[in-house]
C-alpha cells in the first residue's frame, strides 16, 4: 500500500482566483431510476446507505450531506410522478426514510425522465466549497436519443435537454458518475459515458446490484482524493486560458501528470477487477462535443450487447422477446431481467486502492478544470 499523499504547495493565481474547495466536505446526490426494473438496486441502496456514509466518514473524516432525486417518466407513459426531489440533508436517517419510501414500478416506454432528474440534481442546494458528486443509477436512456420506440422522440416534454444540463453541472463543479445497470444499458452506454466525461466523471458498469455499495464508496473516495490537487490543475488551465490559447488536453495532461509523478502524489482509485476503469472512448468524447440532444441523436448509434442473445432466450422473457415491459404493473415471472442478471456469476468485483496518480485521472481533472473555468475567461 502506498504512503499518504504528499502535501503539495501551490502558488496562488490573482485572477480569476483558484476555487476554494474543501475535499473533506462532500455533497453526494443520487439520481435513481425508480421504474419497475430497478427493484434490486433500490433495495441495495435502502439496506446499505448507513454503511456507505459510515465508511466514508471513517476513511475520509468527511462532512457529508446527502440528496436523492427519484425519477420515472412523463404522462401518459407514467402517471405516478416524473421526479421526486429530496434536497441535501446531513441526516442519514432522513436519507434512509426517503429510500424506504422509494419503490420500483411503472415506466412506460423504454426511455425515462433522465433529463428531468439531472435538471433537479443541478438545482439542489450544493455547498460552494464542497466536493460535489452525483451518482446516476439507470438502466434506460433519456427521451430524444432513440430513433424509434420513444413516446417523446423530440426529448423531454418539459423542454429540458440533458446535454445542456450536464454542461451546467460541470461548470458548477458537479462530477457525474453514470452507473449503468448492464446489460439493459449497454445499447446506450456511450451516451452515459459521454455525459460523465463532460463533467470529468466516469461510467461504471454494474452487472449485479450487490456491487453498488462499493461503487458508491469507491467513487466518492476517488473524487475526494483528486479534489485535493485540483488547485494545481486549475493553475495550469487558467494560465492557458488567460493567454487565449486553446488547451491541448493530451499535452497538458502529460505535463501535469509528470509534475504529479515527480512529487510522488498518491490518490485513491476505484478499480474494477484490479484495473482502472475504462477511459471514455473516442465515440463517447465525440458525443460529448454535441451541444444538444438533437445534434447528438443524428449521430447516435446504439451499441450491440454481447448479452442480448443469451438473455433473449432466458426463462420469463415472454418466449424469448428481449424488450422488457416497463409500463405495466410487475407480475411474477419465472425470472425477470434484474433477477436473471443478479443470478449470473459475473465475477466482477470493485475495490478502492491507493496508487500514484495516473494519467487517466489527470485527464479527468483537466476536463473538470476546463468546464469549471470556461466562463471565467
Amino acid at each position: 500500500m502506498a504512503s499518504n499523499p504528499t502535501k503539495v504547495q501551490t502558488e496562488k493565481v490573482a485572477q480569476p482566483g483558484l476555487a476554494k474547495h474543501d475535499s473533506s466536505v462532500l455533497d453526494l446526490a443520487f439520481a435513481m431510476d425508480c421504474t419497475g426494473s430497478m427493484s434490486s438496486y433500490i433495495k441495495i441502496a435502502q439496506d446499505n446507505i448507513r454503511n456507505i456514509v459510515e465508511q466514508l466518514v471513517a476513511s475520509e473524516k468527511s462532512d457529508i450531506q446527502l440528496a436523492l432525486v427519484e425519477y420515472r417518466d412523463h404522462p401518459p407513459q407514467d402517471t405516478t410522478f416524473v421526479t421526486r426531489t429530496h434536497d441535501f440533508t446531513p441526516s442519514v436517517s432522513k436519507m434512509k426514510e426517503w429510500l424506504n419510501n422509494c419503490s420500483a414500478q411503472g415506466g412506460g416506454d423504454t426511455p425515462e425522465a433522465v433529463a428531468d432528474a439531472l435538471h433537479d440534481v443541478y438545482k439542489l442546494s450544493w455547498r460552494e466549497n464542497s466536493t460535489k458528486i452525483c451518482v446516476l443509477i439507470s438502466d434506460a436512456p433519456p427521451h430524444g436519443l432513440m430513433q424509434s420506440g420513444d413516446g417523446f422522440p423530440d426529448g423531454s416534454p418539459s423542454g429540458v435537454d440533458p446535454m445542456v444540463v450536464v454542461r451546467q453541472m460541470a461548470e458548477k463543479g458537479i462530477t457525474l458518475y453514470s452507473v449503468g445497470c448492464e446489460p439493459s444499458i449497454i445499447p446506450y452506454k456511450e451516451f452515459f459515458s459521454a455525459i460523465a466525461y463532460l463533467t470529468g466523471g466516469q461510467y461504471v458498469p454494474l452487472t449485479a446490484a450487490k456491487l453498488l455499495t462499493q461503487v458508491i464508496i469507491g467513487g466518492a473516495q476517488e473524487e475526494m482524493s483528486l479534489e485535493k490537487f485540483m488547485a494545481e490543475v486549475d493553475e495550469e488551465v487558467q494560465k492557458e486560458m488567460a493567454a487565449g490559447r486553446e488547451i491541448n488536453e493530451e499535452e497538458m495532461s502529460r505535463r501535469v501528470h509528470s509534475k504529479f509523478k515527480s512529487k510522488g502524489i498518491v490518490t485513491k482509485q476505484l478499480q474494477r477487477n484490479a484495473a482502472e476503469l475504462d477511459e471514455a472512448s473516442a465515440t463517447s468524447k465525440m458525443y460529448s462535443a454535441h451541444a444538444n440532444m438533437a445534434e447528438l441523436k443524428s449521430k447516435f448509434t446504439p451499441m450491440a450487447s454481447p448479452h442480448m442473445a443469451s438473455l433473449s432466450m432466458a426463462p420469463g422473457f415472454g418466449g424469448g422477446a428481449m424488450r422488457r415491459s416497463r409500463g405495466a404493473p410487475m407480475h411474477p415471472t419465472p425470472l425477470g431481467m434484474g433477477e436473471y442478471v443478479e443470478a449470473m456469476d459475473t465475477g466482477d468485483r470493485y475495490e478502492t486502492v491507493e496508487t500514484e496518480a495516473t494519467e487517466q485521472q489527470v485527464k479527468r481533472m483537466v476536463q473538470k478544470s476546463k468546464m469549471r473555468n470556461v466562463k471565467k475567461f
